[in-house]
């Protein structure tokens, strides 16, 4: 009788640890497929933000090709610190091999002027460094994090992907959101509840210019709603050096009540905001992409692999 680890991958089950909760029979027909189709890649370099969707392809990269995989994360002014610690940390805890890069966006002149495709300027920066790098890692093919869910809302970065060959192996499973947490959950890791963390250079609205000083801002500015307890909260810029902010609907009082509410706008203000708005239709992913004109929408809707 095979035992042990061996036991575990004869069986199929695959699980990271033994503390790991079972998983139903659809989604395991859709994690066999996963690991299927990665190792259909033969060595991969993931593009790893530590963000719920890349860390399941992470750690399913590692488990159907152990060392042939690498997580590949950016480091940039648009990459809050705590999330850049958060990556090394679930790279530790998955058994990856980790590569942190730095990336060089704000150099670039189309990203910077922010006219809503940002985005796609980002994404081409990542996947050229990691296309440059791709023999010294030791990997055939990139991988992101998207999800069926990604498809057909407003992606420039895809567009950047599909130039790049980049492959997205939750996509080809059939993975939505709702599956990625479900798995991550099953495979005890620990971000499996994780809000969603797209980077800072998102809060700025189209049109406003993208700078490392506005970006450090508003990482300190959400941080300190942190401080209040807000797990999920967004700090939004817009021009005139606006502040609009967003938390849950039924978290929206607290920050009225007067004492709160004169620390925050000191606070802001302290950091260089020079209005403080509160946003009364509360926290929403993608509340910007109102302002991108609808050519752009048009432009970069929908894109597949």
């Amino acid at each position: 009788m095979t035992s042990g680890w061996l036991a575990v991958l004869y069986n199929g089950i695959m699980s990271p640890s033994a503390s790991a909760s079972p998983v139903p029979s659809e989604l395991a027909v859709k994690r066999d497929r996963l690991l299927e189709v990665l190792r259909g890649f033969g060595s991969v370099a993931v593009a790893f933000s530590g963000g719920i969707d890349s860390t399941v392809v992470a750690q399913a990269a590692q488990l159907a090709l152990g060392d042939r995989a690498i997580a590949v994360t950016a480091d940039s002014p648009s990459v809050p610190r705590a999330e850049i610690e958060e990556a090394r940390r679930l790279a530790q805890h998955i058994g990856i091999r980790h590569r942190i890069i730095t990336t060089a966006e704000f150099t670039d002149a189309n990203y910077v002027r922010n006219d809503g495709s940002r985005c796609y300027y980002c994404k081409s920066e990542l996947y050229s460094r990691i296309e440059a790098l791709l023999p010294e890692l030791g990997a055939a093919v990139i991988c992101s994090g998207a999800n069926l869910d990604d498809a057909g809302d407003y992606r420039p970065g895809l567009k950047a992907a599909a130039e790049h060959r980049v492959r997205h192996p939750l996509q080809e499973a059939g993975f939505t959101k709702a599956d990625v947490r479900a798995l991550a959950l099953a495979w005890d890791l620990p971000t499996w509840d994780k809000p969603a963390s797209p980077c800072l250079s998102s809060r700025l609205a189209p049109g406003v210019e993208v700078t490392p000083q506005r970006t450090a801002r508003i990482e300190a500015a959400e941080q300190y709603l942190h401080t209040l307890g807000y797990r999920e909260c967004r700090v939004r810029l817009h021009e005139g050096e606006l502040a609009r902010i967003e938390v849950p609907l039924h978290e929206l009082d607290r920050l009225l009540e007067p004492t709160v509410q004169r620390e925050l706008v000191r606070r802001f203000k302290e950091l260089g905001f020079r209005y403080v708005t509160l946003d009364l239709e509360g926290f929403r992913s993608g509340s910007l992409n109102q302002l991108v004109s609808l050519e752009l929408q048009r432009l970069f809707a929908g894109q597949t692999p």
